[in-house]
């Protein structure tokens, strides 16, 4: 992804913003990584779990309708895992040390997600907008073809489609 010099740029300045951070990745919501900043943990297994958690998360929030999922926080008795929603299809996913203020987990948090989110929504509209259109199947066109023809007067088999 072009964005993602752009996202660990990003990953370094929330560390340097929040000291208590141990690692942080940006992940897309299927569980691949995108960026990671995450020493001493793997960050393609923190993302599939993410990737688990937040359909966990999702649901619990429709069923009590809560509305659409902003963020997720756990914790443990060594330190927070925190994740917030990054654009459309991507999650910012940050682990924290006990001892670093909540408030300013979420609030540091909550503005590199959202950075992070339109890095990764113009990139994939960049994506979008390079990629030709699809061209219609050939059967598509052939049955297209067949209803804008006039009938002929051979009788249709059951093998024509």
């Amino acid at each position: 992804m072009a964005a993602e010099p752009l996202i660990l740029d990003e990953l370094h300045r929330l560390r340097a913003r929040v000291p208590q951070l141990t690692a942080s990745l940006t992940a897309g919501v299927d569980g691949l990584v995108l960026a990671e900043d995450a020493l001493g943990v793997e960050p393609e297994s923190v993302a599939a779990l993410t990737a688990s958690a937040l359909g966990v998360a999702v649901r619990l929030t429709d069923v009590t309708a809560r509305g659409e999922l902003r963020e997720l926080l756990v914790r443990g008795t060594d330190g927070y895992v925190a994740t917030y929603a990054a654009g459309h299809s991507a999650v910012l996913t940050v682990l924290a040390r006990d001892d670093v203020s909540v408030g300013r987990l979420h609030l540091e948090g909550r503005r590199a997600a959202t950075r992070i989110g339109e890095l990764v929504d113009e990139a994939e509209a960049a994506v979008r907008a390079r990629s030709p259109a699809r061209a219609p199947s050939t059967r598509a066109r052939a049955a297209r073809e067949r209803r804008t023809t006039t009938p002929t007067t051979q009788p249709r088999t059951t093998t024509e489609s």
